[in-house]
């Protein structure tokens, strides 16, 4: 049986990535395709991966500027040729669920969301500094990014949601049924700290959407140390808001997050995810999480066992959390095994099963 795995791009290491490493890890012998990628930026994990990039890698310059070129992503997805493969499985947030497979190639979708960019349009874009004709030029496009997207959905033979809302969001845009598996956390990689720092941890791209802006507020407002780390083209703007307390680290290497996760007092996550796997790689190191109740934070924070939720974006929200948490007694070995429920091994077992059951009915037509 032929696989091959399809991404979106891979340019930037987050969660999404993480799951592409998991089915790399899975499926060794098949291809990644993708749109564009960045040979520099890829995890050790996938150095090793047959990754096929489409003809917009050869464009000078799109490896550091990739949203620029957005109207050409639709025609780049189109031309991929997925002849001779029996199963595809789609890793999408964007584009690549709509690649056109031969009729006897069954795609399934692993959808972390329908494109953000093009439903949620208004508060993706609201704290930009792009100039409001650009802006509205944009929206324009963006309208018919929507219809060409729900037209596309059509070409996913089954999906699979990452989380209840993202499942959801698939039922309401694409008029689609989709199941959930929640995304694969490498616990191992994480250990606890009989030594807890004076600092809060914010782990995460510096976008605006993000929310970032909350917690440099609140933190400039409450004084404690807020470490944040990262990188993004809302970077300049947090810093010129920041004061003092909050310290922005940069990319770091992957064990110096998981030891500043480990020692951190809690992990803060201001904005609305689709799932969002930090906090749950933080609680596998033994720390809570003050997390917006919204999203995928909704399938992953129980209130006082793993964290703690704000339920407005407003900076007096923030803070009243904060309080929480230190007010609370964390018990540290439940947090770590709430996190083990989403450990990556119960995923390959999971997934795997699943794709083999749907290919399976796919092929009886069911």
């Amino acid at each position: 049986m032929k696989i091959a795995i399809a991404h979106d791009y891979l340019i930037q290491m987050g969660g999404a990535e993480r799951v592409v490493e998991v089915f790399h890890h899975m499926y060794p012998q098949a291809p990644i395709y993708t749109t564009v990628f960045n040979g520099s930026r890829l995890t050790d994990n996938l150095k090793d991966a047959d990754i096929r990039a489409s003809w917009l890698q050869k464009i000078p310059g799109v490896k550091s500027n990739f949203k620029n070129v957005l109207p050409l992503y639709p025609m780049a997805v189109r031309d991929l040729d997925f002849s001779g493969f029996d199963i595809v499985v789609s890793s999408s947030s964007a584009f690549m669920k709509s690649i056109e497979v031969p009729k006897a190639t069954f795609h399934l979708c692993y959808c972390h969301t329908p494109m953000r960019f093009a439903w949620d349009y208004d508060t993706y874009m609201e704290r930009e500094s792009n100039s409001n004709l650009f802006k509205k030029l944009l929206k324009v496009y963006m309208e018919q990014l929507k219809s060409w997207d729900q037209r596309t959905s059509k070409n996913v033979n089954q999906f699979v949601a990452n989380s209840s809302v993202v499942k959801t969001r698939i039922q309401n845009y694409y008029h689609r049924d989709a199941d959930v598996i929640f995304p694969p956390i490498n616990t191992s990689r994480f250990s606890s700290s009989d030594s807890i720092g004076d600092y809060y941890l914010i782990v995460s791209r510096l976008v605006s959407y993000k929310r970032i802006d909350l917690a440099v507020e609140a933190f400039n407002r409450n004084g404690l140390k807020l470490y944040i780390v990262g990188d993004g083209p809302d970077r300049k703007r947090l810093e010129g808001m920041a004061k003092g307390n909050v310290s922005f680290l940069g990319r770091l290497a992957d064990d110096e997050v998981t030891g500043l996760m480990a020692q951190c007092r809690a992990f803060v996550f201001p904005g609305e995810e689709d799932f969002g796997i930090t906090p749950l790689e933080a609680n596998a190191a033994g720390r809570p999480v003050i997390a917006y109740q919204a999203g995928g934070a909704l399938d992953t924070i129980v209130p006082y066992v793993n964290g703690v939720f704000f339920r407005h974006q407003e900076v007096e929200d923030l803070l009243e959390a904060i309080n929480e948490v230190e007010d609370h007694a964390w018990n540290i070995d439940g947090i770590i095994g709430h996190a083990q429920k989403f450990d990556e091994q119960a995923f390959m077992t999971r997934f795997k099963q699943y794709v083999e059951q749907a290919y399976v009915n796919f092929l009886k037509g069911g």
